[in-house]
């Protein structure tokens, strides 16, 4: 990575803001209007009714979608952080991000390591492993994981290069009691860094942020 888009250093200071922020899907209201204004270290949690705009609204801010109207700006470090770069800003894990079957764990975040450019692509990799608790499958193939253990790469990948913006969609889907306490202390760690975004109805989750926005959209059912 380099030197000009690397993350700041640690702890850094992060400022999230939204305004009258909206998305369609064609004819349909993917996220209502909203705005707010967030600042970091620290954990919200985004709730709402299915379909409301949850993964919409981290998938903005992530850079990862272009929003219908309005606007959101992050800056780091009193840095404004284009989408364009914010990959190398933000960690993003969602139910939907997959990986190569014909690799191995360690492989999969290995190859996500080199293709971020990072200096030590399998200390990044072990490293993040090591923190969600599945250094120990570092060498079994994807297919063999468990849903929630699935679920532990999807943040590894998201802490490989130790973001300053965390960004977790339905973090504990299909985890046991373990990972879900594994889960809950990674979030107390990560709250003293940056900015921890959750979307999530799980009260085991949200309770984890000491802030929640509820987003009030009809979902997409309704037509925009």
């Amino acid at each position: 990575m380099s030197a000009a888009l690397a993350p700041a250093a640690r702890a850094a200071t992060v400022a999230l803001e939204a305004r009258d922020l909206t998305h369609r899907y064609g004819r349909r209201m993917g996220l209502e209007p909203v705005s707010f204004a967030l600042g970091g270290p620290g954990v919200v949690a985004i709730t709402g009714a299915n379909g409301s705009g949850k993964s919409t609204l981290l998938r903005i801010v992530a850079g990862l979608l272009r929003a219908t109207g309005g606007a959101v700006t992050l800056m780091v470090d009193g840095r404004a952080i284009a989408p364009a770069i914010r990959r190398c800003w933000v960690g993003y894990a969602a139910p939907e991000l997959s990986f190569y079957d014909e690799l191995s764990v360690e492989e999969n975040l290995v190859f996500a390591a080199e293709a971020r450019d990072l200096d030590a692509p399998a200390a990044a990799a072990a490293a993040a492993l090591a923190r969600v608790g599945l250094d120990s499958r570092a060498g079994d193939r994807v297919p063999a994981l468990s849903s929630g253990m699935k679920q532990r790469l999807r943040i590894a990948f998201a802490l490989l290069h130790r973001p300053p913006v965390l960004l977790l969609d339905e973090p504990g889907s299909h985890m046991d009691d373990q990972g879900r306490a594994t889960l809950a202390g990674l979030v107390e760690q990560e709250r003293r860094a940056g900015l921890v975004l959750i979307a999530t109805n799980d009260e085991r989750e949200w309770r984890l942020a000491e802030q929640r926005i509820e987003l009030r959209g009809r979902g997409l059912g309704h037509p925009a």
